[in-house]
């Protein structure tokens, strides 16, 4: 068998490359290798069995090229940071798709199946219950709210604070460009894959998390933003007030979700969260690296808000579990795994302030007018 991995070069996909090429597959990798990610070029961690194409996943050359034999592919190119690059990540991740499966038809190419990478920031705000009007999927929380450092989701009826409850597959509301362009992916993907014969399936990645997390990436990743300050003596800084709800998968338990769905037909044009199931806070995350590093200082409160981010995402994995899948590695297998790359990887560069002035710079980053303690008192 012979795959294509858009992508490959990238965190995920260099992993399920890995797993291709131990079950004996051919596998090419196409890749534009962003310098913001891969300043020092293609990765060590490739293996050489490996066919490299340097190429953009938008240009139909570079993706006919790619190709040509395959019999399955995993498409995991994508751009993703908070940058207000609105085309770029249109062109790219929603872009990319089409030419892909255009290309496929075009081509009267004989694939057998397309994996497509999305992520668990197409829920946006996400889904809520408030104990007077029930279940809602929520809206984008507005800068009136943010600007008085009210950070939690109100229901829209009674404005109370409503409870987050696990995301369904069902309810998808995209609040940022990257996520919008994701669920483009995902509907290319699905209803050009069923209207043309091409056995589709979407994966939902929540926060995957490990090795191979570019260091050099200063846009997105608690993981890698919180390691790089902490690893040059300086504490991690909190969004929000830091209560944001998440859960992590570890990179070995997303490419088994990802094997899954490609051994089982069941799984063909359906959609799939895969998640950790564990709900951890920012603030429980940035603790537990501090303490792994032996850092005992204060964690860092600005009263700042990226814009676009949303509160609460916990992934409901039911779906996935039903095909035979369920997570196994812990989170603070996550955090040991991911420092034990690291180790001997170079931290002198202030990657992660460059990011924040941009981002600020940019209106990315926002300060809440109000306090904390002061929207607490209301």
């Amino acid at each position: 068998m012979r795959a294509l991995v858009t992508g490959g070069a990238g965190f995920i996909g260099s992993h399920v490359v890995d797993r291709l090429v131990a079950r004996g597959w051919e596998v090419r990798v196409l890749d534009c290798l962003d310098p913001r990610v891969h300043p020092k070029g293609r990765p060590d961690y490739l293996p050489p069995e490996a066919e490299f194409i340097l190429g953009d996943v938008a240009d139909q050359r570079d993706v006919s090229q790619a190709l040509r034999g395959v019999d399955v592919v995993f498409h995991h190119a994508a751009y993703r940071d908070y940058m207000p690059d609105y085309s770029r990540f249109l062109r790219v991740n929603a872009g990319g798709t089409a030419v892909l499966f255009e290309t496929i038809v075009d081509e009267r190419l004989n694939v057998g199946k397309v994996v497509v990478a999305s992520s668990q920031a197409v829920y946006g705000e996400g889904q809520y219950r408030c104990d007077s009007d029930g279940l809602f999927v929520a809206a984008q929380r507005e800068t009136a709210q943010l600007e008085m450092a009210d950070w939690e989701v109100r229901c829209p009826r009674c404005l109370r604070q409503a409870e987050a409850v696990p995301l369904d597959e069902d309810n998808p509301s995209p609040a940022n460009a990257y996520a919008i362009s994701k669920l483009a992916t995902e509907l290319i993907a699905l209803r050009l894959g069923r209207l043309h014969g091409i056995p589709s399936v979407v994966l939902r990645y929540s926060n995957t998390q490990g090795p191979r997390q570019s260091p050099y990436n200063g846009y997105s990743g608690v993981l890698r933003l919180f390691t790089n300050r902490l690893l040059r003596g300086h504490a991690p800084v909190l969004y929000e007030d830091g209560r944001q709800r998440r859960d992590y998968v570890h990179i070995d338990d997303a490419v088994d979700a990802t094997m899954r769905v490609l051994d089982d037909p069941r799984a063909d044009y359906g959609t799939f969260n895969v998640g950790g199931r564990r709900v951890t806070t920012v603030r429980q995350y940035a603790k537990i690296l501090a303490d792994r590093l032996h850092f005992d200082g204060e964690l860092v409160e600005r009263g700042e808000y990226r814009v676009g981010d949303c509160r609460h995402s916990v992934s409901s994995v039911a779906r996935l579990m039903a095909l035979g899948w369920t997570p196994t590695r812990t989170l603070e297998r996550i955090v040991a795994d991911y420092l034990d790359w690291v180790r001997g990887r170079s931290f002198d560069h202030p990657m992660a302030e460059r990011a924040h002035q941009v981002m600020r710079a940019r209106g990315v980053i926002q300060k809440a007018a109000a306090s904390a303690a002061t929207a607490g008192a209301r």
